[in-house]
């Protein structure tokens, strides 16, 4: 396993992403389980969260890690504020050979919602991914009642590119499945120094 992508950091103003450490699980696990979970209503809610234990959940960030290639980047890191563990960022291959690559983000605390962490996270993580992968794009799914997500989308200059009417149902109701992306060469133009 190639030690140096797991000790990845990456700093903003608000926030800082890094690698997770094996300390970090309990907590971790902590926010995504063990407490109410007002962020799952809001991050694709439609599918169930996958029942952890703190072992399982241990070993289940441990096969993430053993899954990645050899000149792939970590594809998990935590969002801190301050030091506090608030969420994580992530991608995954949509088709790996095609090079479809889709980022994802979870902040689990509400209370740092509506802040600008969210944005500043979604940036230095898309950013390092340009950089540290021969992508042409990068896309992020979301779904229409969460509207919050949208415009952290906009903000970072992400197109909608494809709006799935009706395909996604919530307690009851009936949702679109939007797809957002950003092309290499218009994010380069966007976030330039």
């Amino acid at each position: 396993m190639n030690k140096s992508k797991f000790n990845t950091h990456l700093t903003g103003k608000k926030v800082t992403l890094r690698s997770i450490q094996d300390e970090d699980i309990p907590l971790l696990w902590e926010k995504i389980y063990a407490n109410e979970q007002e962020w799952k209503k809001w991050d694709a809610p439609y599918y169930p969260l996958e029942p952890h234990t703190l072992e399982s959940y241990r070993s289940h960030e441990n096969a993430r890690k053993e899954r990645l290639g050899s000149e792939e980047p970590d594809s998990r890191l935590l969002i801190e504020v301050d030091g506090q563990i608030i969420g994580t960022v992530t991608y995954y291959w949509e088709h790996k050979p095609s090079l479809w690559l889709e980022v994802g983000i979870g902040i689990y605390d509400p209370a740092y919602w509506n802040g600008g962490y969210g944005t500043e996270a979604l940036t230095l993580w898309i950013d390092h991914l340009f950089q540290s992968l021969p992508i042409v794009r990068a896309g992020l799914t979301t779904w229409s009642k969460n509207e919050r997500m949208m415009k952290v989308g906009e903000k970072l200059g992400l197109t909608l590119e494809g709006r799935m009417r009706k395909c996604r149902i919530y307690e009851g109701k009936f949702y679109d499945s939007i797809r957002m992306g950003v092309l290499r060469e218009e994010w380069n133009e966007m976030h330039r120094d």
